[in-house]
C-alpha cells in the first residue's frame, strides 16, 4: 500500500477528558452537539465521529449536507444525529428529509420547500428556526419568526420545531462582550415571544465552545461545542478566565487530541556560508547537517514558518532553515549527530518535555487555531489512538 508523506493520531483518552471537563462545565442535563464541520476541523470525520460516539456523543452538527452525508456514512451508532447549521441546496431537501437530517431554517422560503419535501418523503422535516438578534449573517428577523411560527403551528403534521437558536458573533473575545449580551436579550425577548405564541420548540441553543466554557447564562438545552472538543482553547481570553475561575496561574485541562507526524526523507552536510534551499533568505553560519522534510505549504504547513518554525526529532526541537516549499522544508539537525533517515518528525505534538502547539503556529501565522488545522488536507490519513 502507498503511503502519504505524513500521518494524523487522534487521542481517544485525550478526547475523553475534553468532554468531562465540558460536561462538568454545563452541567448533566444539556445536550452536547460535537461540530465536525470543515472535516472536523482537521481532525476527519470518519475516524472522529465514532470516537466522540465512544464518548457518549450522539449529535453532531455541520454546515452542509455534504458533511451530514459523511458523519451519516461515519457514525456506528444508528441513533445517532446530525444537524445541519450552513448551506442546505433546494435539490438535496428530500435526500435530508429522507434520512432525518436536522437543518437550520434562516429564509422563510424554505419552510415551504420543507413540507414539500416532507409530503413526498412520507417523514417530518425536522427543523431548528435561527433568529437574527445581532450577528448579521444568517437568521429570521422578528417579522419572520411570527410568520414562520403560523406557519409551523398550520403543518406540524409535516414539520417538527425541534430547536430555536442564534449564533454570538465573537463571544470568544472579551472586547466584544457588550455586543454579546445585547444578542442574548434580544434571543430571550425573541424566545418569550415564542412562549406567547404558544408553539414551543423542544431545544433552545446558543452556546458555541467559548459560551459553554465561560458564560453560563448562554447554557440551554444544547450547547455546539466545536473548539474545545479538540483541546483547543477558543481564545486566550476565554483560557485566562479560566485560569481566573480556577485560581491558577497555569492549568489547562484541554488536551489536544491531534498528533502530526512525518519523516526525515534527506540528510546532509553543508559548508559555512552556503545557502539553503530557494532564494537566499538562509545562509549557514557554520557547517551544519540539514534534513529535509517531505511537507510543505501544500500539505497545510504554513509557508510564515520559514526560518521561524520548529520541529521535534528524537525529542529535540530543530528549527526550520529557509523557505517552506510547496512540498519539502529543511531543518537544522546539527545538535542530533544520531539523526537518522525515516527518523519520526513532530510537527503537531509531544515528545517528552518539548511540545508544539497548534497555537504556536499562530504566533508567527497570524491565523486562528480553527484555521490552521482545518486547512490540513483530507489526503492526510488519520487514525486513533489510546
Amino acid at each position: 500500500m502507498v503511503r502519504h508523506s505524513s500521518r494524523i493520531e487522534l487521542s481517544q483518552s485525550a478526547l475523553k477528558t475534553n468532554f468531562g471537563f465540558i460536561r462538568k462545565k454545563i452541567g448533566p442535563e444539556p445536550v452536547i452537539s460535537s461540530v465536525v464541520k470543515a472535516n472536523a476541523f482537521g481532525h476527519g470525520i470518519y475516524p472522529f465521529v465514532p470516537m466522540a460516539e465512544d464518548c457518549g456523543i450522539h449529535h453532531f452538527a455541520v454546515a452542509s449536507s455534504y458533511e451530514a452525508y459523511e458523519v451519516l456514512e461515519a457514525r456506528t451508532n444508528p441513533e445517532s444525529r446530525v444537524m445541519i447549521m450552513g448551506i442546505l441546496y433546494e435539490s438535496d431537501l428530500a435526500w435530508v428529509v429522507e434520512h432525518e437530517v436536522e437543518f437550520f431554517v434562516y429564509d422563510f422560503r424554505r419552510l415551504e420547500q420543507a413540507r414539500s419535501a416532507a409530503e413526498k418523503a412520507g417523514k417530518k422535516a425536522v427543523i431548528h428556526l435561527e433568529v437574527e438578534t445581532g450577528g448579521n449573517r444568517t437568521g429570521l428577523s422578528e417579522k419572520e419568526l411570527m410568520s414562520a411560527l403560523r406557519f409551523l403551528k398550520k403543518h406540524e403534521d409535516t414539520i417538527q420545531f425541534e430547536g430555536f437558536c442564534t449564533h454570538f458573533a465573537g463571544i470568544e473575545s472579551l472586547a466584544n462582550q457588550f455586543r454579546v449580551q445585547r444578542q442574548l436579550t434580544r434571543f430571550n425577548e425573541l424566545y418569550n415571544k415564542v412562549k406567547k405564541f404558544g408553539y414551543l420548540p423542544k431545544l433552545r441553543h446558543t452556546a458555541c465552545s467559548a459560551a459553554a466554557l465561560a458564560f453560563p447564562e448562554t447554557v440551554f438545552d444544547m450547547v455546539r461545542v466545536g473548539t474545545a472538543q479538540f483541546g483547543l482553547w477558543p481564545s486566550p481570553d476565554i483560557y485566562n478566565m479560566h485560569l481566573m475561575e480556577a485560581g491558577k496561574s497555569k492549568d489547562s485541562p484541554l488536551k489536544r487530541i491531534l498528533t502530526w507526524k512525518t519523516d526525515i526523507m534527506h540528510i546532509k552536510d553543508i559548508k559555512k556560508d552556503e545557502f539553503v534551499g530557494y532564494g537566499t533568505s538562509f545562509q549557514a553560519p557554520r557547517d551544519m547537517r540539514i534534513a529535509v522534510i517531505p511537507i510543505g505549504y501544500s500539505n497545510g504547513y504554513p509557508r510564515t514558518l520559514s526560518n521561524r518554525g520548529e520541529v521535534i526529532i528524537r525529542g529535540k526541537k530543530a528549527p526550520v532553515v529557509g523557505l517552506i516549499n510547496m512540498n519539502v522544508f529543511m531543518v537544522d539537525v546539527s545538535h542530533l549527530p544520531d539523526v537518522e533517515l525515516d527518523d519520526d518528525v513532530i510537527l503537531i505534538g509531544r515528545n517528552g518535555r518539548h511540545s508544539i502547539s497548534i497555537r504556536s503556529f499562530s504566533e508567527f501565522t497570524n491565523a486562528i487555531n480553527n484555521e490552521l488545522v482545518s486547512r490540513l488536507p483530507y489526503a492526510i490519513p488519520r487514525k486513533r489512538v489510546r
